[in-house]
């Protein structure tokens, strides 16, 4: 599976939007499938330098550790399925 991160922070409501529409989406569905993990830029034991980055700029999601460009907060369904489905088969454009 590839691991999907959503860096996020409590209290953002496009964060809160984004996570709820990702997890009613069935990652096992990708090929291959996706692994949603979820973290809190201003948790304990963030590093800094996470924090400093996405500070400003969540939500962020990224595949495998790389950023992708920023999803749409209309986009739920099948249509943040098929933005995903693209994410994967281009992760330098998915959009």
């Amino acid at each position: 599976p590839l691991q999907l991160t959503l860096f996020s922070r409590q209290g953002c409501c496009l964060c809160e939007g984004l996570e709820q529409r990702l997890k009613g989406l069935d990652l096992s569905r990708f090929e291959p499938p996706l692994i949603l993990e979820v973290i809190d830029i201003d948790g304990p034991g963030i590093e800094p330098d996470l924090r400093f980055r996405y500070d400003l700029e969540v939500p962020v999601l990224a595949l495998q550790g790389h950023p992708l460009p920023r999803v749409s907060p209309r986009l739920s369904g099948e249509g943040l399925f098929n933005w995903l489905q693209r994410a994967l088969s281009n992760p330098a454009d998915p959009a």
